[in-house]
């Protein structure tokens, strides 16, 4: 009888079982890259959710295939059609508790931050990816996505805006950058550092992100049909303005000019910036060393100085037409232009825009 009662005892106390556990619903939107890239034919989005031991310890996973592209191949009609389709999942299905997406890694940064402005809830959207594919030695998609799993399960994400989650990190979608072409810790934030991790135990946020995201976000796709075209210009010792015009030239709307340091450009560039906002485009000043700010003009809302508005001749209308890019990087302030274009052509509207977000 003693027997008979601790036997009872034990089952009575032990864990219930995996699928009879209450965790929360998360549903897998797969778009493709490396994580998907299996020599012979791409992983689906079922066979990589089928390709996580015990997630069933954290959530219920569903899945559905948007894309199975490579990340640079997605267009970005296809980019607004994702964000469209995550927030019609938030709003159609409350139950939800998070959404991952799947994307290759050379341009997830950029995808991440277009989300991080377009969906707009306060529920997790995590990012996630590999560098590896899944016929290499030491693929680490699984993992990156059981954790991706992980971290939209947890209430903890939630109000963090789009999150990006490999290599048990966690980072936020505006910060992260890829710093490396082949190394699995290639995804960092520089100086800002991760969110959180991911650890055996559970989901540790140490830091909130401060800028306007997600359920916050002014930008709705509703009525958008294309993105403006916004081009990205590097600047090199010599470099001819002359691209800058050329893309004007092709109907772009919004130039982001890459400078040297914090602010310089060189050759005949600034020739070209020029010509761009006397053409109506919009001119934003980023810097391509990876980190640091380009700040607004502490007086009169101009981006050049006396000296240089007097050489160029510009009016006060086109001078107002240099943005400063604060810290985002290149790539990412063209995202942000992108679709500050899609709700205004005031230079101080885009201003305040890249102050805020």
């Amino acid at each position: 009888m003693r027997i008979y009662k601790a036997l009872l005892l034990i089952v009575l106390l032990a864990p219930l079982p995996a699928q009879a556990q209450d965790v929360p619903r998360v549903r897998l939107v797969a778009t493709g890259g490396t994580i998907s890239n299996r020599t012979g034919g791409r992983l689906t989005a079922e066979e990589l959710v089928q390709s996580m031991p015990g997630i069933e310890r954290y959530a219920k996973p569903e899945f559905e295939q948007f894309s199975n592209l490579a990340s640079s191949e997605l267009t970005l009609d296809q980019w607004v059609t994702l964000a469209r389709r995550l927030n019609e999942i938030f709003r159609t299905d409350s139950a939800i508790a998070g959404l991952v997406v799947t994307s290759g890694t050379d341009t997830l940064e950029e995808l991440a931050y277009f989300l991080d402005l377009t969906v707009r809830s306060d529920k997790p959207v995590v990012v996630v990816g590999s560098m590896r594919n899944p016929s290499t030695l030491g693929y680490e998609g699984a993992a990156n996505l059981l954790e991706g799993f992980r971290v939209a399960a947890s209430p903890d994400a939630r109000g963090k805006g789009v999150l990006v989650v490999l290599n048990d990190e966690i980072n936020a979608a505006r910060e992260v950058t890829k710093t490396d072409a082949l190394r699995l810790n290639t995804f960092q934030s520089r100086p800002y550092g991760v969110l959180g991790v991911v650890d055996a135990d559970r989901v540790v946020f140490y830091r909130m992100p401060v800028k306007r995201h997600t359920a916050k976000s002014e930008f709705d796709l509703t009525a958008v049909t294309k993105l403006p075209r916004v081009d990205v210009i590097l600047v090199y010792q010599g470099a001819d303005g002359d691209l800058i015009q050329a893309a004007v030239d092709r109907g772009a709307k919004g130039i982001v000019v890459a400078t040297a340091g914090a602010g310089a450009t060189s050759g005949t560039q600034r020739d070209g910036e020029n010509y761009a906002v006397k053409h109506g485009a919009i001119v934003v000043t980023t810097t391509r060393t990876g980190s640091g700010r380009i700040a607004p003009p502490r007086r009169g809302g101009n981006a050049q100085p006396p000296e240089e508005r007097a050489a160029t001749a510009l009016t006060p209308d086109e001078q107002r037409r240099f943005i400063a890019g604060e810290d985002l990087l290149p790539v990412k302030a063209r995202v942000l232009l992108m679709l500050a274009l899609t709700k205004t052509s005031d230079p101080a509207e885009i201003q305040r825009m890249f102050s805020e977000y």
